[in-house]
């Protein structure tokens, strides 16, 4: 019998499947050993900044309970801190003078006890302005073990598939490799051969061997890997690489998955719920799946987690998962700024497809999105139009800043509620800690779950104690960003005080002794030439710094005279400006131009209106130009950039001027603050917030009269 291929062949074909099945084996191996890399990387990167922390902790502490540890010796010996003495074995403490055997021991013992508590509540922020050879070392681990991830399991199961398979043609090939053993071969033999080169040759040209030199190509590039290319990837993929060190390295970021703050019996529900994300475009952190499922399975909820926590990717995530159950029909209700980013938001992290109900056109797509289904989005305003029959019923209503219907008797908040009456769940949204509101937090939940408004009616004063919370839980749920995104790279806020040249003094002296409010608030900003501002000369060099650390920033003011001299300075590198009167579609198409815009770019905008709604991660620096009545406001503003998926510090500059209203202002409200934090903890001080009004800046306004008029004098 005739042969279709050589002896040489055969043996190639053969010596090709064993070697393609050794490099497998050793991806495999090379996956395993970057899940134990990550491991020991975290504890590294742990001890490391446990060894940070103890570098404060002062020896004394070893002889906190007076055990009559001579500790002069230790100092003597060049042990000044916990940390100094973290790698000292017992037997090298014996030796110092002083010691001695007994008491290196109860030394050795005390000091562990406190590196041990101190690892244990100790918490890693990973930042790419940070890159720590421990860091480092972790992220190329997680970056690896990220790419090659999802190709594990195609691994496995090809070589579960056809592991036994190859072998045996394997075999029965063998004799054909041998030009003396297929001589004496019989003619089964022979024939178990051919078509074992078949087998061996179409499955090296199909699935097995395409997935396999990928893999292995990838198994190779991983090992390979650069820092750089690791930290980019972690730029580009931070919550991937979030996920992974949660699941492989409990703790190091965060104690916290969002679990916590519910009675056990709801936590226990939510825990089982079930959770159907096919559809979703996007990855969850653990304490955004945790808040689906308490949506999913409380039903009719408010959602208050902090800025910046995903509350708009858990109520899509919610909506996901009902669809996958049968849902079809779905409507969110939000303020006309936010129109836009809902709707792309829905478009770009599902496969759920919105329809705009708004403007001119609404009752036409009103009609469309009745008839087709999909998540209906539209305004506060627009729902007055609606008139929906009384059978009509969809699965969930979203309302997104829902304390704008807090007034019961206010035209949106009673549209809302005859919405309401349609849909089978709702899910209420507010970043506002509504804890402080607690008039405002009732009426949203008489909406919600009126048997639950009626159990906290008329012990409104106990809004911070835990028998509150425990009574509102089933309705009412918040966390906080410290509590769950402990990895979020560091906010480091600056106060950069400016001290006013001439004709800026004069110009702001002449706003002051006129009254004229407004002018004096826009200090350093209202003069002729902005070349001859010391605020504008600070925000450009902050700008030009950002730049050479290819970074991008936003620049906020209340005023719009100051943003439009802001942008005329800056010419093309500024983008904007984002004001009330620009359209929630040109506002994003703004915000997007942003993002795509090289380092050093610059987006400027009114802080009333560019602080709320919005999602501009790609900028890691912010400029305020003046001190806000409000610090609330402030704080939403820098949140638009300082919130989950920031990979670097966030840089926030405070631009203020020295011997002016700024001054006065920032004192004021520094001073109320710590008043308000000396009573944080009672009721009356919990539901006040820290403000400065008009009649506190008339007052500031005398001052500055009065300390103007006696420098002339």
């Amino acid at each position: 019998m005739s042969r279709t291929f050589s002896s040489k062949d055969a043996k190639t074909l053969i010596n090709r499947h064993k070697d393609l099945e050794k490099k497998l084996q050793a991806v495999l191996k090379q996956y395993s050993e970057y899940e134990s890399g990550i491991k020991q990387a975290a504890n590294e990167l742990r001890m490391s900044r446990t060894l940070e922390v103890l570098r404060d902790v002062p020896i004394e502490e070893v002889n906190r309970e007076k055990r009559g540890i001579r500790v002069a010796s230790l100092h003597r010996y060049g042990i000044h801190t916990i940390a100094d003495i973290a790698p000292v074995p017992v037997r090298q403490l014996a030796s110092i003078h002083g010691i001695g055997q007994e008491t290196a021991f109860v030394i050795r013992r005390e000091a562990d006890r406190i590196i041990r508590q101190t690892e244990a509540n100790t918490k890693v922020r990973i930042s790419a302005d940070n890159r720590s050879p421990a860091a480092t070392k972790l992220i190329k681990k997680t970056s690896s073990l990220r790419m090659l991830d999802p190709q594990m399991g195609s691994v496995r199961t090809m070589l579960g598939k056809y592991g036994k398979d190859i072998q045996s043609a394997s075999i029965d090939l063998a004799p054909a490799a041998s030009v003396l053993k297929w001589f004496f071969s019989s003619k089964k033999t022979r024939q178990r051969a051919e078509g074992a080169y078949r087998f061996l040759t179409d499955i090296l040209d199909g699935e097995y061997g395409q997935t396999s030199n990928n893999v292995i190509v990838l198994g190779l590039h991983t090992a390979q890997m650069s820092d750089e290319d690791a930290w980019q990837d972690f730029q580009s993929n931070s919550i991937a690489f979030f996920n992974i060190l949660e699941y492989f390295a409990p703790g190091l970021l965060s104690s916290d998955d969002g679990s916590s703050g519910l009675p056990e019996d709801i936590a226990r529900g939510v825990r089982e719920q079930e959770f159907f994300p096919n559809g979703l475009l996007c990855t969850l952190r653990r304490y955004q799946e945790w808040g689906v499922k308490y949506i999913l399975h409380q039903e009719r909820v408010l959602l208050g987690d902090e800025m910046g926590l995903g509350k708009t990717i858990q109520a899509i995530a919610s909506m996901v998962s009902l669809r996958n159950t049968g849902a079809t029909h779905f409507m969110v209700v939000c303020p006309a700024s936010v129109v836009t980013n809902w709707c792309r938001e829905i478009e770009n992290k599902s496969r759920l497809t919105s329809v705009r109900i708004h403007g001119t056109d609404r009752l036409a797509a009103l009609r469309t999105w009745m008839k087709e289904g999909g998540v209906a989005v539209t305004t506060y305003e627009t729902t007055g139009f609606f008139d929906l029959d009384n059978d009509f019923r969809f699965s969930m209503l979203v309302v997104d800043e829902a304390h704008y219907v807090k007034n019961p008797q206010a035209r949106r908040s009673v549209n809302v509620r005859n919405l309401s009456l349609h849909a089978d769940r709702l899910l209420f949204m507010t970043g506002t800690a509504l804890e402080n509101k607690v008039k405002e937090m009732i009426s949203l939940i008489r909406i919600l779950q009126p048997s639950v408004a009626e159990q906290v009616k008329g012990i409104e004063f106990l809004s911070a104690a835990p028998l509150f919370r425990h009574k509102v839980a089933p309705v009412y749920y918040r966390r906080k960003r410290e509590d769950v995104l402990t990895e979020l790279p560091e906010k480091v806020e600056n106060r950069e005080w400016c001290t006013l040249l001439p004709e800026e003094e004069r110009i702001y002296e002449h706003a002051v002794l006129s009254r004229r409010f407004t002018d004096a608030r826009r200090v350093s900003w209202n003069v002729p030439d902005l070349r001859k501002s010391s605020k504008a000369r600070r925000m450009m060099e902050i700008i030009n710094e950002a730049a050479e650390e290819e970074r991008k920033v936003l620049v906020f003011s209340f005023f719009l005279n100051t943003i439009e001299n802001v942008m005329h300075l800056l010419g093309e590198r500024c983008y904007g400006p984002i004001n009330g009167s620009v359209s929630p579609e040109r506002r994003q198409s703004i915000i997007d131009e942003f993002n795509q815009a090289p380092a050093g770019s610059v987006l400027a905008a009114q802080i009333q209106s560019g602080g709320t709604g919005l999602n501009i991660q790609s900028a890691t620096v912010v400029i305020i130009c003046e001190p806000q009545f409000k610090p609330s406001i402030e704080n939403q503003a820098i949140s638009r950039a300082y919130r989950m998926g920031q990979t670097r510090n966030v840089l926030v500059y405070r631009l203020l001027c020295e011997n002016t209203v700024d001054e006065r202002i920032t004192d004021l409200l520094q001073e109320k603050q710590a008043i308000f934090d000396a009573f944080a903890d009672e009721s009356i001080a919990a539901q006040k917030s820290i403000a400065l009004d008009e009649k506190g800046f008339g007052n500031i306004i005398e001052d500055e009269i009065e300390r103007i008029k006696n420098k002339t004098a």
